[in-house]
């Protein structure tokens, strides 16, 4: 296929893929707003279809005239978005709009294990949310997974993963999807997350730092709805932003990081929580019953959580000049203790940089980084159709 035809070959599926909510442009409405003939656009949408990644609906009015054929993404077309994190692994399919079909989590500690025994236990939970969507008439197509930690996606590598205990590792990710047409690509945990706020948060600035609260912390930078990760795809690492500069040995070999005392293990050790005894949601139940009792070492753990995470916010908002904050994971689940403190320490030490309403919690839940890993598959695959008829 010629670079022409393949650049118009997107240029069609755009056109089709990112129209508004409710409205199925006909081949005369794509060929007048791309300025293609009617022609080209005809063929190109017979390769469309013909691919399975778009379908006739309906009619759709066109002014005065007869009404075309609509032409919409087809809901039976999917990709599977999946995420290892230091206690879960999860797996997800969604649909060409992003629309969660299936989802399944297990939780499980991953940072004793091999990488290859991590694999083989994701392929068979991926193997199972596959399976469900084939019983209901759907294909996946292709896979993101998401890690908790630097990756080099070009060549199928995780950098660093400091809480899972990985350093430059290779993985295999045809194993986990294997016979799909578009592959696995990799992702960072937390720039996956963000992704996913673009698409699915309802409102406010598409220039944001989104904050991941897990075992460690992350964070990913989007500035104009584009995710922004630097020369080396490493921006936005704010879980390593020194806060105490005499503090405790982090992960990643530096010290006081904002992840040793706002990290899920930092505060749960300092409400007095013995995570060690219970699974992640069942000491999360935990420390929020024990908020919500006022139990005062959780107050304080939050307090200082959230005190220390206002200082970090607040010199990265100062260097790159952003306005807004979306907090995920466990952030997300203690908000209503932590907004206080980490209000508080924004107006201290950056005053005026991060109004409160423009610091807001993840309404996505567990499911941000998988949702932004699958919406990335799925934005490649309209860059580049082409790949589905190779």
């Amino acid at each position: 296929m010629g670079d022409v035809r393949r650049s118009n070959l997107a240029l069609v599926l755009g056109r089709i893929a990112y129209a508004p909510a409710g409205v199925h442009p006909s081949r005369a409405q794509v060929a007048s707003a791309t300025g293609l003939t009617k022609a080209s656009v005809s063929s190109l949408v017979l390769d469309l279809l013909d691919a399975g990644v778009i379908r006739e609906v309906g009619l759709s009015q066109q002014g005065r005239g007869r009404p075309g054929v609509g032409l919409e993404l087809n809901s039976a077309r999917a990709v599977l978005g999946m995420e290892i994190n230091v206690d879960y692994i999860s797996a997800g399919v969604t649909d060409l709009t992003g629309n969660l079909l299936a989802l399944e989590t297990q939780e499980r500690d991953n940072r004793p294990a091999a990488e290859g025994t991590v694999l083989a236990a994701l392929a068979r939970l991926a193997a199972k949310v596959r399976a469900e969507a084939a019983g209901s008439g759907v294909q996946v197509l292709g896979g993101g997974l998401a890690v908790p930690g630097l990756v080099d996606a070009a060549a199928s590598r995780v950098l660093t993963a400091p809480n899972l205990g990985w350093s430059d590792v290779d993985l295999d990710l045809d194993a986990l999807l294997p016979d799909t047409p578009l592959g696995v690509s990799l992702f960072n945990e937390a720039n996956a997350a963000a992704l996913a706020e673009v698409r699915h948060r309802p409102s406010g600035s598409s220039t944001f730092l989104f904050v991941s609260g897990e075992v460690g912390v992350g964070g990913g930078l989007v500035i104009g709805g584009e995710l922004f990760t630097g020369p080396e795809g490493h921006a936005g690492e704010v879980g390593h932003v020194v806060v105490e500069p005499d503090g405790l040995p982090c992960s990643c070999g530096g010290a006081g990081c904002l992840e040793t005392v706002a990290g899920q293990d930092a505060i749960f050790v300092a409400a007095g929580i013995d995570a060690e005894a219970r699974t992640r949601s069942q000491s999360m139940a935990v420390l929020v019953q024990a908020l919500q009792s006022g139990v005062p070492s959780a107050l304080s753990s939050v307090e200082r959580a959230g005190r220390y995470l206002g200082v970090a916010l607040a010199s990265t908002a100062r260097v790159v000049n952003i306005g807004a904050v979306v907090l995920g994971g466990h952030f997300a689940v203690i908000d209503p203790w932590l907004r206080e403190p980490l209000l508080a320490s924004l107006e201290k030490h950056a005053p005026g940089r991060l109004p409160p309403d423009q610091v807001t919690a993840s309404t996505l839940g567990q499911a941000g980084a998988l949702l932004g890993a699958a919406g990335s598959v799925v934005r490649s695959l309209i860059d580049a159709p082409h790949l589905l008829q190779q």
